[in-house]
């Protein structure tokens, strides 16, 4: 069978570069952050991810030196917050570029963490909070910066609505989170009928 081959510092030759969509769907990184004056900020991230359990380690990626990277070298701190169907449309209001308030402009309350002083999307099923372990700009393979930045986070604090526990297990399914899945606009839920169960292997 044939297949489509390029190298992409030549050219895809497609209507829309498929990185994104073949590396999908992916979580939404929506991250709330206050600058050093305190104004807040809100923006969603498709570059995002877990990366380790103990401690709990997420991180974001920007790319170009954004309001949000900025402010987490400032203050040192940020949230993530769950976005699920029903916060779809209002994420997609914090994309825009603009000096506005996010979550005025988003029509979202905002409420107040416990550990730092970004606050979280009070609407949201989950949040983390979040202090900053690392920031560093990815490199190419002669090691020049390409301009986007990582951000790394420990998450010390997190915030679960009550009724996304099932007999205290996080249902995934019933929080509806939306995932990014490349191309210009698409984005992809998780329904329960989806759910495959496998154990992992014994040596």
């Amino acid at each position: 069978m044939s297949s489509h081959f390029y190298r992409p510092g030549q050219g895809h030759g497609l209507p829309h570069d498929p990185f994104n969509a073949i590396v999908g769907p992916r979580p939404i990184g929506w991250i709330a952050t206050v600058d050093a004056a305190g104004a807040r900020n809100l923006a969603p991230y498709s570059f995002f991810n877990a990366f380790n359990y103990t401690p709990p380690i997420i991180g974001f990626a920007s790319i170009g030196w954004k309001d949000t990277v900025a402010n987490c070298a400032a203050t040192g701190e940020f949230t993530w917050n769950l976005v699920d169907r029903g916060l779809l449309e209002q994420m997609n209001q914090t994309c825009a570029p603009t000096d506005e308030d996010e979550f005025e402009r988003a029509g979202l309350e905002a409420a107040a963490s416990v550990e730092v002083a970004a606050p979280r999307v009070a609407a949201a099923g989950v949040n983390f909070e979040c202090r900053v372990t690392q920031q560093l700009e990815l490199a190419d393979v002669q090691g020049d910066g390409v301009g986007t930045w990582v951000t790394f986070g420990e998450v010390v604090a997190v915030h679960i609505r009550e009724d996304l526990l099932a007999d205290g297990i996080f249902d995934t399914a019933a929080a509806q989170p939306m995932l990014r899945a490349g191309g210009p606009s698409a984005y992809y839920g998780i329904e329960a009928s989806s759910r495959v169960d496998l154990a992992r292997p014994r040596a």
